[in-house]
């Protein structure tokens, strides 16, 4: 676990960091980072340093992306919803069934669409994950809570997905978080450039990374594949974090031309 996502990638920026180490002809200073707590969105990660290791113009971030280029990442936001109704017994049909009106909600969301899509990333997407009602088989339900996980593209932000839903719902929803916002890099941006003079292709990241914490430009590039991540028989081949190193090499290569 964790050799494709991203073992691989971390090896291979290491030996990038050390092959230009000694270089006194690069027009910038490389900055290595090998952070913790990517996957659980800690506080004890990437966050920890963007007030510790002065400024920083634009980074490569190392993920299994099959030596593509990531040039947006979708955001995450997670939302609370609380549908509030009124107890009575079942038998007598009393009250006001919370869980009616979850499902009413359930449906609008399920039908809603947001207008603006992304050419990279595409349409903000809202799943219901979880869902919790009732306390007995003879009791109508007071309250029924129902968890969103909502991935958003660079047009929208947390704020402004929330609000939009809210209009539309009954139950009251509460934004559990709002760290992790969509990030993008304009196509005019030296990275971007160079991963199209080596040839790489360009694409919109459905999955989320430390970019979301990053106060700078970033793409995401690096060797594996991430339909492989978070499997019982994750893997990597050494030849891929070869040429992942390769990669970086030829990539920070160019970018000095560009300085």
């Amino acid at each position: 676990m964790g050799s494709n996502d991203a073992g691989g990638a971390l090896v291979s920026l290491i030996g990038a960091f050390l092959h230009f180490y000694h270089n006194p002809n690069l027009p910038f200073n490389i900055v290595f980072a090998a952070s913790a707590e990517e996957e659980i969105s800690g506080s004890g990660g990437i966050e920890l340093l963007n007030n510790s290791i002065g400024a920083i113009d634009c980074a490569i971030v190392g993920e299994p992306t099959s030596l593509k280029t990531a040039i947006a990442e979708r955001g995450l936001m997670v939302v609370d919803a609380f549908a509030r109704g009124k107890a009575g017994h079942a038998a007598r049909n009393e009250g006001v069934n919370a869980i009616y009106i979850a499902l009413r909600d359930i449906e609008w969301i399920r039908q809603f669409k947001f207008d603006k899509e992304s050419d990279w990333l595409g349409p903000v997407s809202v799943n219901v994950t979880i869902i919790n009602a009732g306390v007995a088989h003879n009791q109508v339900p007071e309250q029924c809570t129902f968890t969103l996980d909502i991935r958003l593209n660079e047009h929208y932000s947390h704020e402004q997905v929330l609000s939009l839903l809210q209009q539309g719902m009954q139950s009251e929803l509460s934004l559990r978080s709002a760290r992790l916002r969509p990030s993008f890099i304009e196509i005019s941006h030296p990275l971007v450039l160079v991963s199209k003079e080596l040839g790489l292709d360009l694409y919109g990241s459905p999955t989320t990374s430390d970019q979301a914490l990053m106060t700078w430009s970033s793409i995401k590039l690096g060797p594996g594949d991430s339909t492989c991540s978070h499997s019982a028989d994750e893997y990597i081949y050494i030849h891929e974090i070869e040429e992942g190193f390769a990669l970086y090499c030829k990539l920070i290569d160019k970018l000095a031309s560009y300085y």
